[in-house]
């Protein structure tokens, strides 16, 4: 039996790694779908460590990474290496770590989901922060390359019937590159965060409905974000005021952090409509808003900094006369 596991884990390993980099090198067809599949990468590595083990997550972490270099060539390697194979493992690794409980209430501890979210927050900014020496070694050289490449992109659109190279849909293409390279450093660390969550979220799913998810389901509108992320938060937001290389990485990290307290501020608005009538509603018409607007994200990061700073859920439940939802230390 013994020597039969690590050939069981090699088997899933592989598996799941086949299956990531056809998801990741789906992206060369130029499909609309496509877009959606290269996101879905980091899924089968996630689902292996979540059931299986860490040890099958890396397995199929680095072997995807493996074929997509020899198939495509080692910018593919790395850019899947870095952007959702470690990420994957290193998610799905922590997830499954657990200690003996010090409370003597349950026989584990697991690993907080708020550090998770931290921590898929720190790997969607470091993402983001390894690629910017590619695209140039200070501000100008980065702003150049990423401006040049949005040229190409418009030039082409451009050259469409009813559009000029001046304009493309009445709007200014100058104006519009940049703000495009104002925006994307932010934009894609917290794409990537959201990337991060979303397939967690959707591997733990998997994996409990095969009933093979070790660990209880966490309560998630409990859910907490240690105080020294704050902190990072504010570093990061005092960093991207210096400019330079060091700004546009500190406003991505500041953007992927600010995205992990506005999941905190949903989990918080979960827990607080908890026997309301009127909470499908709320709920509902919160989710919507978000994604047909965006703006009321920024309600939602408020509501989880004030959770973080103020303890909102424990004080509402004290004032309910109900124990507090979740400790506020994790």
């Amino acid at each position: 039996m013994m020597t039969l596991l690590p050939i069981g884990l090699l088997g899933i390993g592989l598996g799941a790694g086949a299956a990531a980099a056809l998801l990741f090198a789906s992206v060369k067809s130029g499909a609309l779908l496509s877009v959606f599949l290269f996101y879905l990468a980091p899924l089968p590595i996630l689902i292996a460590g979540l059931g299986w083990s860490h040890v099958a997550g890396l397995i199929a972490a680095v072997s995807a990474a493996l074929a997509l270099g020899l198939a495509f060539g080692w910018a593919f390697f790395l850019a899947f290496l870095v952007g959702a194979g470690l990420p994957g493992w290193w998610l799905a690794y922590l997830a499954m770590l657990a200690r003996p409980s010090a409370a003597g209430d349950v026989a584990l501890e697991w690993y907080p989901p708020g550090r998770l979210v931290a921590w898929s927050a720190l790997l969607g900014a470091a993402v983001v922060i390894v690629a910017i020496p590619t695209f140039g070694t200070d501000e100008a050289s980065f702003t150049a390359a990423l401006r040049a490449g949005f040229e190409r992109l418009l030039r082409v659109q451009g050259e469409r019937p009813g559009t000029t190279g001046d304009t493309i849909a009445g709007v200014d293409t100058a104006r519009l590159i940049d703000f495009l390279v104002a925006v994307i450093p932010p934009t894609a660390a917290v794409l990537a965060t959201l990337t991060n969550v979303v397939n967690l979220w959707l591997a733990g799913r998997v994996v409990k409905f095969s009933n093979r998810l070790r660990r209880p389901w966490p309560d998630l509108p409990a859910m907490t974000i240690p105080m020294p992320v704050a902190g990072l938060l504010l570093a990061g937001i005092v960093l991207s005021l210096i400019g330079g290389l060091i700004g546009i990485a500190a406003t991505a990290l500041t953007a992927s952090l600010l995205m992990a307290f506005g999941i905190l501020g949903f989990a918080v608005l979960h827990a607080i409509t908890r026997g309301m009538p009127s909470r499908p509603f709320v709920l509902s018409g919160a989710y919507a808003a978000t994604l047909f607007f965006g703006w009321p994200m920024l309600a939602m990061t408020l509501l989880g900094l004030a959770e973080t700073a103020f303890d909102i859920r424990a004080r509402l439940a004290r004032r309910r006369g109900g124990p507090p939802s979740a400790p506020h230390s994790s």
